[in-house]
């Protein structure tokens, strides 16, 4: 069993994998951070344009191959709830090299979480 990189305790198959494959939709905001996570640790990039609002999304989206991702912590969550319209993540992603901290914030439209943007 390949445990998630996301960090979830769960297996790759039960956790982020039917996210990444558009089998379902993620329920919330953080959800979708643990699921964009393991998208960068899967070198997963059509998945972090897909889930990263319109309105901020790069056009193109370019992953570093040699950023190895070692594990997500999760600092603090804002709203981002089933029935809410927006959301707010603080976590450090951890990689060989260095951690990255970010708040990140997400957008509800539609029934589906985005990404909207980061600060650092």
């Amino acid at each position: 069993m390949q445990r998630c990189p996301c960090d979830s305790g769960e297996s790759y198959e039960d956790c982020c994998r039917p996210l990444h494959r558009g089998e379902c939709e993620a329920p919330t905001a953080l959800a979708l951070m643990r699921s964009r996570y393991a998208a960068f640790a899967q070198g997963d990039a059509a998945y972090l344009r897909r889930t990263w609002h319109v309105s901020t999304r790069p056009r193109s989206l370019e992953l570093d191959a040699d950023r190895v991702w070692t594990g997500l912590e999760i600092v603090a969550t804002e709203a981002g709830g089933p029935f809410e319209t927006s959301g707010v993540v603080e976590f450090r992603a951890h990689h060989r090299t260095g951690v990255q901290s970010e708040r990140s914030t997400f957008t509800r439209e539609g029934g589906r979480w985005y990404y909207l943007s980061g600060s650092v």
